[in-house]
């Protein structure tokens, strides 16, 4: 029996537009999560999801089941990711040098923000994914996928280079030097990470409100389970800035982005 993505995409090819539609709709979570990865806001990352699914539906008939249909996806949103750099994105990105120092800045014992519980819970997490997820801005474009489809996505040399387009030497070159950026950088600096480290979650949340690089009325990440910053805290044997990374769940794309794309493409 043939898998449900090859049919979907047998029958689009055909002009089904309902097909077209399903298809869209298994693979418009991974676009938007990757472009997340990439971008840190979801206000950019839309924007990205929205204009690679337009790019997937226009260059669908070039797809000749060379690779896996999602292998396909990712080479063609990884290509428009490495060149594309979002406003708020680009806004936010710094050295890994000046990321430190905004570490350093405002950590405080007594969070004056809330003594809710539950809102504590929630900051905490918004504090942790959006700190490591900012990170990865540090890093240039093609050195930040390459970690993203290795580290976070799991993909080995061969898949990721297939998906990036470049040989697998290059890609485990450029893996190493993004590796070691990330490990060293949250060795020395993350509490989670490593311990000995003064800097916690919470002792940033009133500092980053402050800054207004969170907002606690529209959190972009935190979720009412599974927080991955307890999950981080359970792992004795992954490394732990793998661990930080891989623990923070997916997020389902906007619902509006499949609405727009469909309009856009007046396929109704």
């Amino acid at each position: 029996m043939k898998d449900k993505l090859k049919i979907l995409v047998e029958n689009a090819k055909q002009g089904d537009k309902k097909s077209l539609e399903l298809l869209l709709i298994e693979i418009k979570d991974l676009v938007y999560n990757l472009s997340l990865k990439m971008l840190l806001f979801p206000e950019d990352a839309k924007d990205a999801t929205q204009e690679i699914l337009i790019k997937i539906v226009a260059h669908l008939s070039t797809f000749k089941y060379e690779s896996k249909f999602k292998t396909w996806v990712y080479r063609v949103a990884t290509n428009f990711l490495k060149t594309h750099k979002g406003k708020k994105a680009m806004e936010f990105a710094m050295p890994f040098s000046d990321y430190a120092d905004l570490i350093d800045l405002g950590q405080s014992e007594k969070i004056r923000y809330t003594n809710n519980e539950g809102e504590l819970t929630l900051l905490e997490e918004e504090v942790k994914v959006s700190c490591t997820q900012g990170l990865l801005l540090c890093l240039n474009e093609v050195d930040r996928m390459v970690y993203i489809l290795s580290e976070i996505l799991d993909y080995n040399s061969i898949e990721g280079s297939e998906i990036l387009e470049i040989t697998p030497e290059n890609f485990r070159k450029k893996l190493s030097r993004a590796r070691t950026k990330i490990r060293n950088f949250l060795t020395n600096k993350c509490g989670l990470a490593n311990p000995e480290n003064p800097c916690r979650c919470n002792k940033k949340i009133d500092f980053l409100i402050a800054e207004k690089i969170i907002n606690p009325k529209n959190l972009r990440f935190a979720q009412l389970t599974d927080r991955s910053i307890d999950m981080v805290k359970r792992i004795k044997h992954l490394e732990k800035s793998v661990a930080l990374y891989r623990s923070t769940p997916d997020l389902p794309a906007p619902t509006t982005i499949l609405n727009e794309i469909v309009s856009t493409l007046n396929y109704r």
